[in-house]
């Protein structure tokens, strides 16, 4: 903890904690006998309480206790967690947030939530849980760093926890505390030897240092077929046995003692940090591309020797990066489990929620853009697409709704689909809707997905009425402006009285990608590799066959193109020997003319000027190696185009 804030080191640790209380209350909602999930509850609201009053956070303590006191008493089987007190300790469990983070809370809150909890746990009555398992006595020996009085911690609140685990002994060591003449009184030079008899866990031990563990020595053994009072008869203050030895030299080969955690493998990083080294890896990408130039026109051996390896560096560098920055989705899906509990009890419908795909990673960045999405999406399933138990039992379908979040990678993108086995689409009410709304000519002809696209239209709600979670036509139209600002794609998919299929198509990283160079005229853009299928010819004379038929094709496949040199109104002639470059999104395909293909290019993804934002063929753009700048071009976008009037003849006939 040196050379850091205690206080933000403990609010982030407070962060971690409470989300696993959630997580865990929610996993007791559905299993509620489950006794180890009972004792991670407690112990997680015993650790906030005591490194609460560790850190000065009285308030938070005092209150924390409440809710430690009542599941004190779930876990020795005097209440049943019952889904009043669950609910009411997620209640509380929010307040406890704003408390540890120093937010402002309303006169009176508190006062409510302690009533709640009072009430559920006199109303949630006796449900004996599983035997708890036999006590062991376990021997604790630990010692704080120097400048721990300094940085604020303080060793009592840990003894007085280790106290709350069960009955032990505590003994000083004494051993490294220096002569009068030598004594810093600011520093911590006492060790201490504990033997404590308890029915917790070891993890319960760890978790009492869980804000302190990172600089102090720690050792947990278990003592085995020995009585406690022997145990502490060795600890007397004459026994060499107790001594704790300072931590060794940072050159020292000793293994680390046994049953000490491993708490060095991790290290907490700024997110502000990895932004300004990607950013400093971004500008490296764009040096090594132009030395790269340089050298193709070097007849200089060793210099092209140096930036070959240099591009292999930056590129090992630039995948490293990668990785770091990426993060399991399962972070964020995490999260969405306490909305559905919330949605369960505020629509009166039974839902149940999974997840699929946890491990698949994103970008940090796109997984704290996609939070609010994918909380819109979620409340619109379940207030819009599922039915309530009477109206799912009327239609022959069990009363319980299925909700399921999944994710996986599809090449350089991760698709996330939010499924619903609900009541589906009524295309004929959206359609009536858009008319009313002016979005669409009476009997317009319109493709199933384009009729679909209309609810991401601003103000465009089918619902009925306007409720605390939906009506009022606000929310899917942002949801999609988010979707496309990350350069992805949104699809649904709907079949009538069996749900609806929502999928998100979003790039792994918006920061490094590897992309096409290629030249339209006398202006270099950039498709992203990760959308491009294949490469083919296009003969002048099927150029001119052609000719506003816009259709080539491949392999007993009509695929429609797009001639960017028209699109970007270029004012020049083709060059003789066009290119098709065939991308995709999704299950669309599309073909866009180009004059020459230049070849690969690690492609640093600068976003455009609020002027060129709106234009939406591109979404962003890059500097090359010469110094110049090409466009990168917004392939979704693009296959939309290209799709539209093959499939709006289609719709026609």
């Amino acid at each position: 903890m040196s050379g850091q804030d205690p206080v933000a080191i403990f609010r982030i640790e407070a962060r971690d904690l409470l989300e696993q209380v959630e997580l865990d209350l929610l996993t007791l909602a559905e299993r509620q006998d489950d006794r180890e999930t009972i004792d991670a509850v407690f112990r997680s609201l015993h650790t906030l309480k005591g490194s609460g009053a560790m850190f000065g956070f009285d308030a938070l303590a005092a209150f924390t206790h409440h809710c430690e006191t009542a599941f004190d008493r779930v876990r020795k089987g005097e209440v049943a967690a019952s889904p009043a007190l669950i609910s009411a300790v997620l209640a509380a469990r929010d307040h406890m947030r704003a408390l540890a983070e120093g937010e402002p809370t309303e006169p009176g809150v508190e006062e409510a939530l302690l009533d709640d909890l009072r009430r559920a746990v006199d109303g949630a009555g006796v449900a004996p849980v599983s035997t708890p398992p036999s006590a062991k006595t376990w021997r604790v020996r630990f010692s704080l760093p120097p400048e721990t009085f300094v940085n604020g911690g303080r060793p009592l609140p840990l003894l007085d926890e280790l106290r709350d685990l069960g009955p032990c002994e505590v003994t000083a060591v004494t051993d490294g505390v220096p002569a009068v003449e030598d004594l810093n009184p600011t520093d911590c030079r006492l060790a201490w030897d504990v033997v404590v008899t308890t029915e917790q866990p070891r993890s319960a031990i760890e978790d009492v240092f869980i804000f302190v563990i990172d600089d102090m020595t720690l050792d947990i053994t278990e003592v085995v077929d020995e009585p406690a009072a022997e145990a502490v008869a060795e600890v007397a203050p004459d026994a060499k046995v107790s001594t704790i030895e300072p931590p060794k030299a940072a050159n020292s080969d000793a293994p680390p003692a046994e049953g000490r955690p491993r708490v060095a493998e991790m290290l907490r990083v700024p997110a502000e940090r990895l932004d300004e080294l990607m950013d400093r890896v971004g500008e490296l990408v764009i040096a090594q591309s132009r030395l790269k130039q340089v050298a193709a026109s070097s007849s200089d051996q060793n210099l092209m020797t140096v930036s070959e390896q240099i591009e292999q560096l930056a590129s090992e560098l630039r995948e490293i990066m990668m990785v770091v920055r990426m993060v399991p989705v399962g972070q964020l899906f995490g999260r969405f489990r306490r909305l559905i509990h919330d949605l369960a009890i505020e629509t009166g419908k039974t839902i149940n929620f999974a997840t699929d795909g946890e491990t698949t990673e994103l970008d940090k960045t796109i997984i704290e853009r996609l939070a609010d999405p994918l909380v819109h999406l979620i409340r619109n399933a379940a207030d819009h697409g599922l039915e309530t138990p009477e109206q799912r039992k009327a239609s022959g379908k069990p009363e319980t709704g299925h909700i399921l979040l999944a994710a996986r990678q599809s090449g350089a993108e991760v698709v996330i689909t939010i499924t619903d086995d609900g009541r589906g689409v009524d295309r004929a009410r959206v359609r009536a809707k858009a008319e009313e709304n002016g979005l669409i000519q009476p009997g317009q002809v319109l493709t199933d997905n384009e009729l679909l696209q209309l609810i991401f239209a601003p103000g465009f709600s089918t619902a009925a009425a306007v409720t605390n979670l939906s009506g009022r036509g606000v929310g899917m139209d942002v949801v999609k402006k988010t979707i496309e600002g990350l350069r992805g794609a949104i699809e649904i998919t709907s079949t009538p009285g069996q749900g609806s299929v929502v999928s998100l198509r979003i790039p792994l990283t918006l920061a490094i990608i590897d992309g096409l160079l290629v030249r339209v005229g006398a202006s270099r853009y950039v498709i992203p590799l990760s959308s491009v299928e294949e490469c083919v010819e296009l003969p002048v004379e099927q150029d001119l066959r052609s000719a506003g038929r816009s259709l080539v094709t491949l392999r007993d496949q009509l695929v429609p193109f797009i001639r960017l040199r028209q699109m970007f109104n270029t004012g020049q002639e083709p060059d003789p020997h066009q290119k098709i470059v065939v991308v995709s999104t999704g299950q669309e395909r599309v073909g866009l003319v180009v004059d020459q293909i230049l070849g690969d290019h690690q492609t640093v993804i600068k976003p455009l000027s609020p002027f060129h934002a709106a234009v939406g063929a591109f979404s962003g753009a890059t500097i090359l190696g010469d110094g110049g700048v090409a466009l990168i071009l917004d392939i979704g976008c693009l296959v939309a185009a290209g799709q539209r009037p093959d499939a709006q003849l289609r719709a026609a006939g």
